[in-house]
């Protein structure tokens, strides 16, 4: 690499000053409502209104450390909440997350998401305009949606702020939508889902036409009872979550890329898939992984979401397995623990009578763009470690290294 991180750090102040001087169509403005310094959150007298949610996030590029140790140059986007908006474009900088920040909201909260393209600091001769494109989200208008043809997209330099009505609960995903198949393979991508209202109901409440009845499988819902979506019945409850996301790098593509040379989109083969941007053993660290080394001197910690299923005996565990790769069709499976599928691409699994479709199965398979709500039931299952993994032994690999790549573990505790 011609320009070190080190260089590349005393080049920041320069930078910021010279987006500040920039006209106001190219600035970081947020909004965020009750918030009165532009940082997307609320402290001191500032006051959050009800049901609303803010957050602000970077586009840029950075590095990650496959599990085989290799450097990955990759695009990706950086949760800068609560950043002062005049040092969002310093904090973002080659600091890229991999996967995205996982975005959480509640069904019917108001969301406002800032959006800053901090630019490309190993890429200058790059513009590259980003969006973010909530997949299979129903949009309070087509503006939002995040696809550059229909809507708009964000230049480098500025800030867009979108806002979401967030419409039913399940399991969506995230990425740039401007030169999809390049964006999201260099890694723009992350978990997002939406909680159901009805985690918040007591028993016998109305909901809808439906009326929230007791789990058939307990005494009724206790204190902090969660369901994957509006089941009324109680058939979709589980104890604890965990957003697992598939994706897959062709570290050539990337390698290409940050070498300027031209792109081989026709020859995209991803030798590095991973879950939640981490390759087996490094999925089950439920920490963050070190900061990638890039030029003998330490970056910015990138990959903070761990893989890792942890959960006691009894209890049933949500895995919202969603898949934004952009090469493969990828078979998930766990041996041990029975597995229900209860939702598929963020609706729930019932016909239009309201007969519950929900199915046992030893597998599932997703393509990309695809999500499924899969519930495990540890009821009568021993303690001890178990494996959610890839059925295709080409997937379980690290670049050349095999025993990795599509697996990591659950550990089920008394």
């Amino acid at each position: 690499m011609k320009m070190t991180t080190k260089k590349i750090a005393t080049l920041l102040p320069a930078l910021a000053t010279l987006l500040s001087a920039l006209p106001l169509c190219a600035a970081v403005t947020v909004q965020c409502p009750g918030d009165t310094n532009g940082d997307a959150q609320w402290t001191g007298a500032e006051v959050q209104p009800a049901n609303t949610q803010c957050l602000h996030l970077a586009a840029g590029d950075g590095f990650a450390t496959m599990a085989d140790g290799h450097l990955q140059y990759l695009f990706s986007f950086k949760d800068v909440t609560g950043v002062p908006p005049q040092q969002v474009m310093s904090a973002g900088a080659l600091a890229a997350e991999l996967p995205g920040p996982t975005i959480k909201m509640k069904e019917g909260s108001h969301v406002y998401l800032n959006l800053t393209n901090v630019g490309m600091m190993m890429r200058p001769d790059l513009f590259d305009p980003h969006t973010v494109h909530f997949h299979g989200f129903p949009n309070a208008a087509p503006i939002f949606d995040g696809e550059p043809m229909a809507s708009i997209s964000i230049n480098m330099g500025s800030t867009l702020t979108y806002y979401y009505r967030a419409p039913e609960p399940g399991t969506y995903m995230y990425h740039c939508h401007v030169e999809a198949t390049e964006h999201m393979q260099m890694g723009m991508l992350g978990n997002l889902y939406v909680t159901p209202l009805q985690d918040d109901l007591p028993d016998g409440t109305l909901l809808g036409s439906h009326t929230h009845h007791p789990d058939p499988d307990a005494n009724g819902p206790l204190p902090g009872d969660r369901y994957v979506y509006n089941d009324g019945d109680g058939s979709t409850r589980y104890d604890v979550e965990f957003p697992i996301q598939i994706i897959g790098f062709d570290s050539n593509f990337h390698d290409q890329h940050i070498g300027v040379q031209p792109l081989p989109f026709a020859g995209m083969k991803d030798n590095y898939p991973m879950l939640n941007g981490r390759g087996y053993p490094d999925t089950v660290n439920s920490a963050s992984l070190p900061a990638p080394v890039i030029d003998g001197e330490p970056g910015v910690v990138s990959q903070k979401v761990s893989a890792k299923v942890a959960a006691r005996v009894g209890q049933k565990v949500l895995l919202r397995i969603s898949s934004l790769a952009t090469v493969d069709f990828y078979t998930m499976t766990v041996l041990g623990i029975p597995m229900k599928v209860v939702g598929k691409d963020a609706r729930i699994l019932r016909s239009s009578s309201g007969q519950n479709l929900a199915y046992s199965t030893g597998s599932v398979t997703l393509g990309g763009g695809e999500s499924c709500d899969v519930i495990l039931d540890t009821a009568g299952v021993s303690p001890g470690t178990y494996f959610l993994y890839a059925t295709d032994l080409n997937h379980l690999s690290n670049g050349p290294e095999d025993f990795g790549g599509l697996m990591t573990e659950i550990e089920l505790t008394l």
